[in-house]
Formats: C-alpha cells, structure tokens, sequence
C-alpha cells in the first residue's frame, strides 16, 4: 500500500493532522511539544484512493533532550518507508532553523514533497504562508488549518497525485520475510529450508537498501524467501550501519507478503518481538510466529500449549496468529510453518463475494445490533470487502461516528470466526450510507 510521512519540527500540528485525516483521536496532540516520539500509523481513504499514512516525532537538532536522536532516527525511517511527505511548518512561528534543515533533508531523500503550512485558521491569514516558498518546493505548497480543516482537501488533491492506484492482481511469488532480533536463528532458518529443498532456481542480491532474496520451490509453488537484519532497540543501535540495517528491514517487511517471526522460545515474547509484530501488522501484512530453539527448552506434556498461550496473551492486535515451536538444528516444523505461511498468502488475496458477507453477518449484527448512543439506534445496511491488495471490509451504517471500539472487535471477531484470515490483520471502514 501506498504510504505517506508527515514530518516536520517538534508542535506544528503533525499529530492533529494525522487524527483528521484518519478520523481518529489515536496519535496524542497536546501543546508541549515533542509528545510523539514514535512512529504512528494509520489509514486513509481519499478520493477512491486507500494509503497508509505515518506520524512522526519532530525533528529536531536539540542536543539537550534524551530522546530526539532517538525521534530523529524514527523521522528518518518514516522518510525512507514513505512514497511521498507532508512537510509541516507553522505559520506562527514563521521560517525556522530546523525547517530549513529539514527541506534539506527531503530534498535529499529525493521524494514528492508537499508542504503544509499550518495554523492558518481562515483565508485572511493565508498571505503568511508566502514567507516558506523559499524552501523552495515551488507551488506545492498549501494553506491549512489541521485544527478546524481548512484547505486540507487541496492539500489532500495533491498528495493524491503520489498515490497510485493499488495494483489489485496477486502477485505470483509469495514473499516471505524472515523478521526478528538479533541471533534468534534467522540466517540458520534460511540456510535448513534452502538445504532441505535442492530446487533453488537463484539467488538474487537486491539493491544496496534492499535486503537479500533466495528463490526455491516448495508446495508447487515459487516463494522468494527475503533474509533480514535483526531488529533491535534505537537505544541499542551501534552506528549508521546498523541503523541503515534496520530501515532495509522495515522495507523488507512492507515489501513482503508474509512474515516469519522469530522469537526465542526459552524467552517467550519479549517487548521487543511485540515491537516487531507492531511493524507487521501495521504493515498489513501476513504473519506466523515461529518459537524457535524449542529442542533447548525443557518441557512436559503441556509445555506447548502453556507456551503457546502465554505468547498469544501478549500479542496487541489480533491472536489467532498461527504459532509454531521450531528448531534449526532437528528441523521441527519448518516446513509447516513455510506452508501456513503460503496458505495465508492466498488467503490474504481472496475475495469475499459481497452477497455472501451480507448473508452471514448482517443476521449476527441484527441479533447482536450497535449499542444506542444518545437515543440513537445504529443501523448497518450494508458490507463489502474494499479492492486493497490485503483484507479491508466496509460496514455502510446510517451513524458510523457512533460506533465504538468494543463493537469493532466484535464485528472483527465474527468476520473472523466465518472466513478463514488466520495471521492477517484486518482493517474495518465504517461509513455513512
């Protein structure tokens, strides 16, 4: 999917932005700044036109603050993920340092920018956003009130020229990612299955921000499996090259279909992999969790399922995430493993027939209705899953705003329980009919 950044320095008003536009209150504004620290995602829907859309930190040359290195590099990262940017700056304030440090660094990121200068509440006051066309973006550059709105739909029209449209055909080679910390087997993952398939047709090296991928054949089926550097901690990163490491890693990831996480069996799921998975299914992507080192683990008749659902207790967004005890060394499981993984793949691309979502759950929602807000009863008319290359469903309601999130997760547990989108996340639109 398509993904836009917006960045800018720290109280500019990125994160009311990001709450407009995605109709949320999920990112946290308030008038201290440097609230946001990390990277915040969320989806937009903008003239038939689906995209992720990330917020940042500000960025920020302050030495004195603990944590803006840290943010600077999350900034650096969203750049780097992003198709193209929404570059604030706040007319109040007028021309800043760090603007023009931060036009510097977009320009040498090569990507579309649109800047945005904020705060400009009615038309009046537009004539103060001149001052920023010596950023020099040229006419890109647009008048908004993130607070009340205005001229955000002109700068949403532009924005929208980055956006192509999402190619709906499937892909013919599943892409599964290899993900997870430092020395939790990954490299060794890769190197068993490649050793226990002899049909490798190649080994491609991608380019010099891409990671490495191997090409076999498994299940009648081609599957690109993508080698990655482990993931750790901002905190812990030693040097650029460890950092640059970790954005081909977040690529590998939003470029893959599938992911494979590997966590430490004898650890459990640490903040860390929870970290991980985050990244995943922020993505829209796939996922199988593999606990690996599980020949290191002393266990008895109960220790998988013990084990298993104390990881699922932790996981944040969706649990039936099909989870599988491995080990690189008596290759347990592996190949089941790749195989749930090309099961999801196809999964993943299927296409709910309309009339047949409509069947299922408009009777459980008429005997389970929304809760009545204010007096009101919440009426949903009508379901369809969306075009978008990974599972979107839209619920057409006469009061959409009053749906609250225990109903979404009943609705998403129902979706869940009649069609099979074990390990991938799903994402509900709700809209007025």
């Amino acid at each position: 999917m398509n993904t836009i950044a917006i960045v800018g320095r720290p109280n500019v008003g990125k994160s009311t932005l990001f709450n407009r536009l995605t109709e949320s209150l999920e990112a946290i504004v308030d008038p201290i700044a440097g609230v946001t620290r990390d990277r915040k995602y969320g989806e937009v829907y903008w003239g038939k036109k689906y995209f992720t859309i990330i917020d940042t930190g500000g960025m920020s040359s302050d030495d004195e603050d603990d944590f803006q290195a840290s943010i600077n590099s999350q900034v650096k990262i969203a750049v780097e993920e992003a198709d193209a940017i929404i570059f604030m700056v706040d007319i109040k304030d007028g021309m800043m340092d760090e603007d023009r440090e931060m036009a510097d660094i977009l320009r040498r990121s090569g990507k579309p920018v649109v800047l945005a200068c904020n705060k400009v509440d009615t038309s009046d006051k537009e004539y103060l956003a001149a001052d920023f066309y010596q950023l020099g973006f040229g006419d890109k550059l647009f008048a908004i009130s993130a607070n009340n709105g205005y001229g955000t739909g002109d700068l949403m029209e532009e924005v929208s020229k980055h956006i192509s449209e999402e190619p709906q055909e499937v892909s013919e080679k599943p892409r599964i990612a290899i993900v997870g910390k430092p020395n939790v087997g990954k490299s060794s993952l890769l190197n068993t299955l490649l050793g226990i398939d002899r049909t490798i047709v190649s080994e491609v090296s991608g380019t010099t921000r891409d990671a490495v991928d191997s090409e076999f054949k498994a299940f009648g089926k081609d599957i690109v499996l993508v080698d990655t550097a482990g993931l750790r901690k901002h905190s812990q990163m030693d040097g650029d090259l460890e950092y640059y490491s970790s954005i081909r890693t977040i690529k590998a990831i939003r470029t893959s279909d599938v992911c494979l996480l590997l966590i430490d069996a004898s650890l459990g799921m640490t903040q860390q992999d929870l970290a991980i998975f985050r990244e995943i299914t922020e993505a829209n992507k796939g996922v199988v969790i593999l606990a690996n080192k599980w020949d290191l683990v002393e266990k008895d008749h109960k220790s998988h399922d013990v084990a298993a659902d104390e990881i699922r207790s932790r996981l944040i967004a969706f649990k039936d995430v099909p989870i599988f005890f491995t080990s690189n060394v008596t290759k347990q499981r592996l190949l089941k493993a790749v195989e749930k993984a090309v099961e999801i793949f196809e999964n993943r691309h299927r296409k709910i027939p309309t009339s047949k979502l409509n069947d299922i759950l408009l009777p459980l929602i008429q005997n389970s209705p929304p809760p009545v807000y204010k007096g009101k009863d919440i009426n949903i008319k009508f379901i369809t899953q969306l075009p978008t290359k990974s599972p979107a469903i839209a619920f057409f309601c006469n009061l959409p705003q009053y749906i609250k999130d225990p109903y979404k997760r009943f609705l998403e547990n129902k979706l869940r329980e009649n069609f099979d989108f074990s390990g991938i996340p799903v994402r509900l639109y709700f809209r007025k009919k």
